[in-house]
Parts: C-alpha cells; structure tokens; sequence
C-alpha cells in the first residue's frame, strides 16, 4: 500500500474509535477529519490524494441539503400538531386490549414514518404512548421499544423515510464507478421494506409482549408522596451563625423532610452537591420540604422563610412543587450547553434534580454536564414554571400530551399538500426529490406554516456536519484505493468459498453482515456514507451489471438502518432507551429476532428479484 492509502486507513480507524469512545461528539470528530483531509489537500503532497477542490465539492452534493429540507417539512408537521392529533384518537382503542391497539399504534408509526423524519415521530409520541400506557395499566417498557422499532421499520420502505436512503441516492449519483446510474426512486426499496415490514410487525404484536421487559420508568418509580413537595426559600441571615460554615457543617441537611437543592447567590445558581460551598449573608436557599420540613426550617437559628424588613428583600413564599420527567429533543438550543451555560435555573426557575443518560445517572456537578439529544431531566418546581418550559418547547415533558396549537390548524391542509406534492412529483419523476423538497420548503415558508428561524433550529446541523465529514472521508478513501481495498476484502471472501454460481448470493450476505456490525457501533449515516461507494466497487470487482450493482446499494440501505440490538445504533432507540427505563440487554433480547428478520428476510428478497439464487 502507498502511504496515501496507509493515511486513508488511518484516518477511517481514528474516526471509529473516537466515534465508539465519545470523548467529543460525533460532529466534532467529523469536523476535526474534515479540516485534516483539507490540510493535505491544501499541501498538493501527492497526486494520489484529493484536491481541495475535490473535497469541497462534497458540499454541492444533493443529499444532505435534500436532508436539511424533509428536517424543516417534518418541523412544519409537528408544528401544526398533526402527530399528536392523530394520536388523540389512539384512547378511543384502549379498550381492544393490548395486541389490537399496539397494531393500530404501530402501524400508525410506520405508516408516517415512511414519509417523514422517524426521529420527531417517535419523539413526539413519547409523552402520548406514556400516559396511553398508564391508561391501560401497562408498563411503558412494553410499548416503548416497539413505536421505535416500528418507525425503523417504516423508514425502510421509502426514499424519504430515513436520511440514510437519501444519502445513498446521492452517492450513487455521483459514483465514478457506475456512471449514470439513476437515483433511488420514491418507492423502489417498499419492494423489500413492505414483506419486512409486514412480517416485523406481526412478530411484535404477537410476541412483544411476553418478550419485552418489565421496567419502571424513572417517572414511575416517583410516588405521588414524592411528586408532591414544598418548594420553599429561606434566607441567611446577615448575623447568622451559619456564616462562614461548609454546607455539609451547617445542619441543614440533618433536618427532618428538608433537602437543600441549591443556593441563590447574586442571581447565580450554586448546586448543593457541592458540599464545601460556604454559606454567605443574603444566601437564598432553595428547598424542597414536606410539611413537617417547613416547621423544622422556620424553627432553625439563622435563616428565615419569610422575609425580615431591613433585607430590602421581597417575602418569600413556599409554593406546591411538582417532579416531572423530561427529555432534550433533537432541535434543543439545549445540546452541547450545561444547565450553567444555558442558565436554566434563571430562565426557567426550575431545580434539576437528576440527568440520565442512556440509563445512567450522570450524579453529582450535574451544572457542568453539557446535554445531548435524548437526554432525560428529572425536574422539581411549581406548576407555573413547569408550564413555562413546556412552552419553550426546549425539551419534550412526558407528564402528559402535547396540546395541539389551535391557530395553526388551518396551516395543516398546506404541510400536508406540500407533503403529498413533494412523493407525487419525485416519484413521477418529473423533479428531482432535491428540487421538490427545497420548493416545498420555500411554500412553507412563504405560507407562515414555519417561521425562517424555526426552520433553522429544525435542521439537525450535527448530523449535516456529520454526513459532510463522512463523505470527505469516502472520497478520499475512493481517491487513494482505500476503498478498492476494502471491497477486495470483502468480496474476497464470497469469492473464494463459493462456486461462480453461488458468489453473487456469497458476497450479498458478506456485505449485509457487516453493514449491520457497523451500524450498531456507528450511526446509519456515518455507515451508509462508508459502505455505499464499498457496495459499488464490490459488484465492479466481480464485474456485475449497473442493476445488480443497484442490488448491493439497496442491501446495504436496508442493513445500515436496520438496527435493533443496540440502543446506540439508531436515534429512536437512544431517546426510548432511559425513558422507559430499559437495560441495554433488553435491546439485545429483543432486537435479535429482527436484526435477524431483516437479514434472511432482506438476503431472500433480493436474492429472488435480482435472481441471485442460482435455481
């Protein structure tokens, strides 16, 4: 190998690992790969290498802009509150028992999640599937998995379902393998995704039940007892004796029913785990009391729950306090910021007790954690400010349904004709499905369906970042033969264990394989982005026609988004994964049987349309 090559290698190999070690975040890490291939483009060191002017182009690639418009019609949907009228009518099926209503909510899920973004389908009905699970007497767990599996199973079906397939429509566009190929069409993988989806969600409704676990939700296991607290502040007294004291020597936490939450010091927020802050004049403490917690702090020397004349303070009063459990969605101005940078205690007057992450506490300095999507919050405070957030729409409150926006009902009919226009017109072929998402947009826009700015938070920037380092990655690899390499390898050993005959089967089972290892471990785009151009050079290598070429692209789309063993490998599975209180082994008991359902059910299909099987 040159040492080109060598690099390329090393480059995709230290993309892996930071990807699998989480030490920055996934865009970081793409954003980092970008700069260094552009580096060496810049140094003109080898002609084997990339050009800058080569590596930029990735930038006038089709599919991520594609991408960053069905996130801005999907945004436009839950703006008009579609999804969660649909599931308003989902009560009316309760009384069916548990497998009749879970195929109608299932069903439901992968019906729209084969038109629009999976990701805010399964976010949007966390809090519904939540409180419909509570109606029936049904542990949440036994719902959760399921409405995320089934909005995988949706997006298999379509162009538009998942960003994957319309990153591989870009891909092999621009492939300079096999020349001219013809786009993904609207609804050419629905001749494998439907058999799947059918045969997938039979399997669910008939034994998800008895499969899948019995957990508590972190909202469950808070009893009404502990939902309902006193939020009380107290003040420190300029004499006190407590001035000057740690708060682990104060006393405070020795009082019966009283926990110290945080203290308010010059409108900055100081959390009481830390426990070698001391105590200043003026302090505002904030607690959380039952009853007979409120009597033992009036009673305490130094510090008041009302108001003393000469502070030039307002009183103080205890207001009824409220635990809620929420989750940061995908779109947060939340993401990458700590609850200290964010200044959530200032603008929402709210305590965060708790922050979960892919079933861990993440324990004490909570302040300083920077949230990420599918992050979930354990909040104390009163009623109103509770309300305030669920405004803000920064994070996703599981207490109860969204209420559906009365004013913009009557943008509905617009969405849902841009929508409808949008699969008519790229499914004719008339437009490119890049041109008609980008019009649609525009008519979004225009119509007041969606303000520019919410169109811009509604883009996922992360994953754009993600798909532009990725695809610099993939040419670069094509580029220095790092890709050839990889797809010798891989249908090398098709090749030589099998008769000619049996090879083009041989090699389609290789590749599904480790599509499917890689998209457990990585995102669905980072794998299609790094197998997709490997599926082309595979079917060059053994000198297949530009249809069966088509065949191994397909393969691959199905095998990077069909991910269920894992609750890392696919984005509906991590928001599911802490709300409904799952072990990661739970995926693994219950994914298994689909992962192994899309991967005979798949290797059969095209097998049989493709006419691989030599009989």
């Amino acid at each position: 190998m040159e040492w080109e090559t060598i690099l390329a290698f090393g480059l995709l190999i230290a993309t892996l690992v930071s990807f699998l070690m989480e030490k920055v975040s996934v865009d970081t890490t793409a954003l980092t790969l970008l700069g260094i291939i552009l580096i060496f483009s810049g140094l003109e060191i080898s002609e084997n290498w990339p050009t800058v002017t080569k590596i930029l182009s990735v930038f006038s690639n089709e599919a991520p802009l594609t991408i960053a418009a069905m996130f801005v019609i999907s945004a436009s949907l839950n703006r008009c509150r579609l999804i969660e009228q649909t599931s308003n009518y989902l009560s009316n099926f309760c009384k069916f028992g548990y497998r009749k209503f879970m195929f109608i909510l299932l069903l439901l899920v992968a019906f729209v999640s084969a038109f629009i973004n999976n990701t805010p389908v399964v976010v949007v009905l966390l809090p519904v599937v939540i409180n419909l699970s509570r109606a029936m007497g049904i542990p949440s767990s036994k719902m959760l998995i399921p409405v995320s599996y089934a909005s995988i199973f949706g997006g298999c079906c379509t162009l538009v379902g998942t960003s994957t397939n319309i990153l591989a429509s870009g891909i092999i566009t621009n492939s300079s393998v096999y020349q001219n190929l013809e786009p993904i069409g609207m609804f050419e993988l629905s001749k494998i995704g439907l058999p799947l989806l059918g045969i997938s969600l039979g399997f669910l409704v008939l034994f998800g039940r008895k499969l899948l676990p019995n957990r508590e939700a972190l909202s469950d296991i808070i009893s009404d007892l502990e939902r309902k607290e006193f939020l009380t502040e107290a003040i420190v007294q300029p004499k006190s004796p407590l001035l000057g004291q740690k708060i682990k020597d104060s006393g405070i936490s020795r009082l019966s029913g009283v926990r110290l939450l945080e203290i308010v010091r010059a409108n900055r927020s100081i959390s009481a785990r830390n426990i070698e802050e001391t105590l200043e004049a003026n302090d505002r403490l904030v607690l959380s009391c039952k009853p007979q917690g409120i009597i033992e702090t009036s009673e305490f020397e130094g510090i008041n729950l009302l108001n003393q004349n000469d502070l030039g303070i307002e009183q103080v009063s205890s207001k009824t306090g409220i635990m809620v459990e929420c989750v940061v969605g995908p779109s947060s101005s939340l993401i990458s910021k700590s609850l200290l940078d964010a200044s959530f205690r200032a603008r929402f007057n709210l305590t965060i007790l708790a922050v979960h992450r892919r079933g861990k506490n993440l324990g004490f300095d909570i302040d300083k954690v920077r949230l990420q999507a599918s992050d979930t919050l354990l909040i104390l405070g009163s009623k109103d400010a509770i309300e305030g957030l669920r405004k803000s729409e920064e994070v996703i409150l599981l207490d109860q349904a969204t209420m559906p926006m009365q004013n913009m009902k009557k943008k509905a009919p617009i969405v849902i004709g841009v929508l409808i226009g949008i699969i008519g017109i790229a499914s004719s072929g008339i437009l490119p499905i890049s041109i008609t998402a980008i019009i649609g947009v525009s008519i979004i826009l225009l119509t007041g369906c969606l303000k520019a700015r919410e169109a811009y938070q509604a883009i996922e920037w992360n994953i754009l970042i993600l798909i532009y380092g990725m695809l610099a990655l993939g040419l670069t690899m094509e580029a220095t033969g790092a890709s050839s390499i990889i797809a010798s390898v891989v249908g090398g050993v098709g090749l030589g264990l099998f008769e000619p005959e049996w090879q083009p089967l041989a090699v389609l089972i290789v590749l599904y394989l480790c599509t499917a290892f890689l998209t457990e471990v990585l995102s669905n785009n980072a794998t299609i982005v790094i197998m997709a151009p490997i599926a082309l050079e595979i079917a060059n290598i053994m000198e297949m026609s530009a249809n069966n070429a088509r065949a191994y692209v397909l393969t691959a789309c199905i095998a990077a988004s069909a991910s269920f063993v894992t609750p890392i490998g696919y984005q509906t599975n991590t928001f599911v994964y802490t709300v409904g209180g799952y072990k990661f082994g739970d995926f693994v008991k219950v994914g298994i049987y689909f992962n192994l359902i899309y991967f005979f059910g798949t290797i059969l299909l095209v097998s049989y349309i493709w006419e691989f099987i030599p009989f």
